[in-house]
């Protein structure tokens, strides 16, 4: 929604929070950061708390709880060791209370409570040497007992705003909230008992207490729904804009038959209606934009493939995009010979291709010789021409910025319309989550493995037995096996992390007798990959690897993956380090070595772990994975590239995102103009989010 076009019923929620009493040249760099720009920002950050002050004596004082106590203050006792908290001595009829400040100036304190004045404080009752005490309190004047809440939100802070602070500003902008049209169906408002949108704001913001703050809470439920509708409605005009572009069509030809003749194995039943469904896009002439979702070794590589020679066989190019020059080597060593002998002409292109090796390539794929470009960013870059690009496929999809993307899309010839867009993704995800970061894209699951795919056996030992798992370690690598050796996030510093993984390399080096190779996120580019490349050649048997750094690669020989502290990896990265072995003949074994002895395995990891022996199924260990984090930070959303919601909770709000992505879709389809009543409200909700401008690092 275009600044220009905001409904102006909601211009009092787009001012700039600077118009609100008390946001002075001071402050108001305080609040941006914080919260955001404007005065909606202010009213959509939530509470992260409620105080519930309850009045009390030094002698009825109950641990635990937040006091509040009307005192006389006795004395200011000013540590003379650097560091000590300053100590202020009060008390009332029954008792002393003493309070506590850790920082801060004397001077400051000794005016906050002058000796011999009486003082209403308030703050968490703690008990020292069977004495209440109270560290940081909240300090108030007799005369301010009025203004005293006894239910109080708390509002997260930062250096030079307290909580106390940002309260005050959120209560001198809810006023600036206009009644709004209800953009709800009337029916479903009825039925979930919510209140309007205007009062679910004001209640979120006048807690009577900690259930009021639960992501069940009505007020909050609603709010939650609001910002997911609005975000589907988002993700469904951009499907339906893809939908109206036109795009080449595409169809199976003999360059796709000779291909799927030289597949070395048959197409699972999943591969066959994952091809399918992309085969009816690409011959749509509407822009495709497809997500294939399956494991490590599910074989999305192949349906690619033939996506890739449909595109060929119709007479376009196709383009492969690949996170890292080993995975995009990988992919031209595995593709190139197949499609060369299907009739269709393949280049790749990297950062490190030499002037004189990408001279060549560059005219092939400008004169239309070439076909099919296989490389990394290199795709996009400007010296990069194609004669009549028609499809992109996007490997580990999540690797890319939503600009890389497009500029990769943007090379195609406007003449022949827009460039489908098939995307792949080696790291299932739970439908809920699938909807919220996809929503606008099609998606096609591999369910199945090809045949020949040996199982993994799957063990979790404690790392006292870490001698035995050497010991037959060294039996396979003396058979000519190889394998992996993950180190963990052993400390915050990543210096720590790598001295760690130094020292393992060092004693498994001593130990086993063989060549270690060793790979960390601080190695060069060109070295890590040359070391890498050293494995994948089998020149190295063994590689003892940091987390940081991409493992994957392609190595059928290495049969063995262990893994030190498996209970400090999230489930999702314990399958997919996993994955990278039985990709052979061989029988394949993952090691996950847990520290602490068994009490001292918290039950979630221990969940995790015991789920990871019993299946290989990634979809199930998504769903297991999403089951078990529950609350808190869904999955580590900000860090994953999802939206970065303000009311919402992709996992306790999953029936609410399912039931506003149905609603989305109902509305646009019914009313695409949104010219109805109901269609009205829509907008103002909409740019009331107005999640296509305002949230730059969503796509």
């Amino acid at each position: 929604m275009l600044r220009g076009m905001r409904p102006q019923i909601l211009f009092p929620l787009f001012a700039g929070v600077e118009t609100l009493k008390g946001v002075g040249p001071r402050v108001l760099p305080l609040v941006q950061k914080l919260a955001g720009p404007l005065v909606r920002d202010l009213l959509f950050l939530a509470p992260s708390g409620v105080v519930v002050r309850r009045p009390m004596t030094a002698a009825d004082a109950v641990e635990g709880l937040t006091g509040q106590f009307e005192v006389l203050v006795d004395r200011l006792i000013v540590p003379h060791k650097p560091g000590a908290p300053i100590k202020v001595r009060a008390s009332d009829e029954t008792g002393f209370v003493h309070l506590i400040w850790f920082g801060g100036s004397a001077q400051h304190i000794e005016r906050l409570v002058p000796k011999g004045q009486k003082r209403i404080v308030s703050g968490k009752v703690e008990r020292f040497n069977n004495e209440v005490q109270i560290i940081h309190p909240d300090v108030f004047r007799p005369e301010e007992a009025g203004d005293i809440a006894a239910v109080e939100a708390v509002y997260p802070a930062t250096q030079g705003l307290s909580s106390r602070q940002v309260r005050k500003l959120v209560q001198a902008a809810l006023p600036h909230a206009p009644e709004l049209p209800e953009w709800q169906d009337p029916a479903w408002l009825a039925k979930r008992r919510w209140p309007g949108w205007r009062a679910a704001l004001g209640q979120l913001h006048a807690p009577a207490g900690e259930p009021d703050l639960e992501p069940d809470a009505p007020a909050r439920q609603r709010l939650a729904w609001d910002e997911l509708f609005a975000h589907q409605l988002a993700l469904a005009r951009r499907r339906r804009a893809r939908q109206i572009t036109p795009a080449p069509v595409i169809l199976p030809g003999e360059a796709s038959e000779r291909l799927l003749a030289a597949l070395p194995f048959a197409l699972t039943g999943a591969q066959t209606q994952a091809i399918a469904e992309i085969r009816r896009d690409l011959a749509s002439g509407e822009q495709m934009g497809r997500l294939l979702q399956g494991d490590v070794g599910s074989g999305k590589t192949a349906v690619a493939a033939l996506a890739l020679a449909d595109a060929a066989a119709s007479g376009f190019q196709a383009a492969l995009m690949a996170p890292t020059e080993i995975l995009a080597r990988q992919h031209f060593q595995r593709l190139a010979p197949m499609l060369e002998a299907a009739g269709v002409t393949t280049v790749l292109l990297t950062g490190r291709d030499t002037p004189a090796e990408r001279r060549p390539r560059l005219a092939a794929l400008a004169s239309g010789e070439a076909r099919v470009a296989i490389g990394t960013h290199a795709l996009f870059q400007d010296t990069v021409r194609f004669d009549r690009l028609g499809l992109a496929v996007i490997d580990e999809q999540h690797r890319f910025g939503v600009n890389e993307r497009q500029r990769l899309q943007a090379k195609g010839d406007p003449r022949t319309g827009g460039v489908h867009l098939l995307t792949m993704s080696a790291t299932p995800i739970p439908r809920t989550l699938e909807l919220t970061q996809y929503g606008e894209l099609d998606v096609s699951r591999l369910t199945e493995k090809p045949p020949g795919r040996t199982p993994v056996t799957t063990a979790v030992l404690p790392l006292t037995r870490i001698g035995e798992v050497a010991k037959r370690l060294k039996a396979a690598l003396d058979g000519g096996a190889q394998a992996y050796w993950i180190c963990p996030l052993v400390a915050e510093s990543e210096a720590s992390d790598l001295a760690a993984a130094e020292a393992r390399a060092a004693d498994l080096r001593r130990i086993l007798g063989v060549e270690v190779g060793l790979a960390h996120g601080q190695m060069p580019g060109p070295e890590r990959e040359a070391v890498m490349a050293d494995f994948a050649d089998g020149r190295t048997p063994l590689l003892v690897a940091t987390t940081v750094v991409e493992v994957g690669v392609d190595v059928p020989n290495a049969s063995i993956m262990v893994i030190e502290h498996a209970d400090r990896f999230g489930l999702a990265q314990l399958h997919q380090l996993r994955g990278r072995v039985g990709r052979g003949s061989a029988a394949s074994t993952c090691l996950l070595l847990y520290g602490g002895g068994d009490e001292g395995l918290g039950e979630t990891a221990r969940v995790r772990l015991e789920t990871l022996r019993r299946t290989e199924n990634g979809f199930e260990i998504a769903e297991e994975d999403f089951r078990l984090r529950g609350g808190g930070d869904p999955l580590g959303l900000r860090q994953s590239g999802f939206p970065a919601y303000r009311f919402a909770d992709p996992i306790r709000h999953r029936d609410l995102l399912l039931a506003a992505a149905d609603d989305a879709r109902l509305v646009l389809a019914r009313d695409p103009d949104l010219a109805s009543p109901r269609g009205e409200a829509v907008k103002v909700l909409e740019a009331l989010f107005d999640w296509r401008n305002d949230r730059p690092g969503v796509d």
